[in-house]
């Protein structure tokens, strides 16, 4: 669970929150008691994210794998590298 912090005392002791970050804490940091951004640690060689990006990815992975109507036959992304292969 994050812990929340004003974002006056994030900037006068940002470095104690880095450190806290690295041992795999998280903060929401705040101005007058609205949230307005968030620190955590990111995984080595891994973006992260967002739940809105997620559910994008999902759905373009997912129409990559329907193919496209383009009026013609249909065709994938395997199909497409094969034909590019045949043509090269």
């Amino acid at each position: 669970m994050d812990k929340e912090v004003a974002l006056r005392d994030a900037n006068q002791q940002f470095a104690r929150y880095v450190r806290a970050v690295e041992d795999g804490e998280s903060f929401v940091i705040t101005r007058r008691g609205k949230p307005v951004a968030r620190l955590v640690p990111v995984e080595a060689g891994r973006r992260i994210l967002t739940t809105e990006q997620q559910v994008i990815r999902q759905q373009v992975l997912d129409r990559m794998r329907e193919g496209w109507d383009l009026g013609g036959e249909k065709f994938d992304r395997d199909e497409l590298h094969e034909r590019r292969a045949l043509h090269d």
